[in-house]
């Protein structure tokens, strides 16, 4: 199942985001999920694993597990190389052991100090907090992704954690236009205006933190995951699935890309089995009731400044 995207290429509907994987549990974690049937990966420079998912894919091209044109591969651009967009891809393509990327994203809609291309690191000023360069404009670095599709490095360009306006914004000076917007939203944010903005406008969403963060985001965060909602768990047990599935197939029926991330293999594989039941239309809007519009990941923790204030 796939969205044809305003680039004209289709994007699985459901992908593995590999944030916060490590060593071998990479190669291990790509491996398999291709053979489960997944053939879309949401990667970062930032997630400082790219090298070792570029071994993990040549080995799956090498043996003849999948081919190149069969899978759907994203990574963006950090913070730190605004200004060195080129450079970045080009960096991203050679650990990944790519000639392209199916998708290329502008990872927040924040230029900070450059600290060498492909560090991604978060310089902070003597204050702690984050050092934002205001010399480089959202704009400029959107023309900048456009040359790399110009080029052939890139199939599609896209935003991530961009609000209304700055989506409205990217719309208004772009000539390749945004294909993905690809942002936090799950039952406890959903976000229905900035989907359906986008949505309407052309661009596909592609939520991240799609179950709301689980593990990862309140051991980083603090924050509480919908998966423990009491409506959610009732859902789960009228559909016998588990909460994590009907919250995914929840996304699928909001015409949204789905990225869920775990490191254990029976999750993977109970994370892809959401396409043979659908939940109702009554049940949908039961879960529409509670939004709590509450963020689960949280980076003004590591920066110092709320991005979002």
């Amino acid at each position: 199942m796939a969205i044809t995207l305003n680039s004209g290429f289709k994007m699985p509907i459901i992908g593995l985001g590999v944030w916060r994987m490590e060593g071998k549990d990479v190669r291990d974690l790509i491996i398999n999920s291709i053979k489960i049937g997944y053939r879309h990966f949401d990667c970062a420079a930032d997630y400082r694993n790219e090298a070792e998912v570029g071994e993990a894919l040549a080995e799956a091209f090498r043996t003849g597990l999948v081919k190149r044109e069969d899978l759907f591969i994203t990574t963006k651009l950090w913070n730190s190389d605004h200004g060195h967009v080129l450079e970045a891809c080009k960096d991203s393509l050679k650990k990944l052991q790519l000639d392209y990327l199916d998708l290329y994203l502008v990872h927040f809609p924040v230029a900070t100090k450059h600290t060498g291309v492909g560090t991604t690191d978060s310089a902070l000023d003597e204050d702690g907090v984050l050092d934002i360069d205001t010399s480089i404009s959202l704009e400029t670095t959107w023309h900048a992704m456009e040359d790399l599709v110009s080029k052939g490095l890139v199939r599609s360009i896209g935003i991530s954690n961009y609000d209304i306006f700055l989506t409205r914004d990217c719309l208004a000076y772009s000539k390749v236009k945004p294909a993905v917007n690809q942002f936090e939203t799950h039952p406890y944010f959903q976000r229905e205006s900035l989907v359906k903005f986008c949505q309407k406008h052309g661009i596909c969403v592609t939520a991240h933190t799609p179950l709301g963060g689980s593990t990862a985001n309140t051991e980083w965060f603090g924050t509480v995951s919908c998966l423990d909602d009491p409506i959610l768990q009732g859902l789960a047990n009228k559909y016998k699935k588990s909460v994590a599935q009907i919250v995914l197939r929840w996304g699928i029926q909001r015409n949204t890309v789905i990225i869920p991330k775990t490191s254990k293999y029976e999750r993977l594989q109970e994370n892809f089995q959401v396409f043979n039941f659908e939940l109702t239309k009554e049940d949908m809007e039961v879960i529409k009731g509670i939004d709590r519009k509450y963020r689960t990941n949280i980076p003004a923790r590591f920066w110092g400044i709320d991005m979002y204030a």
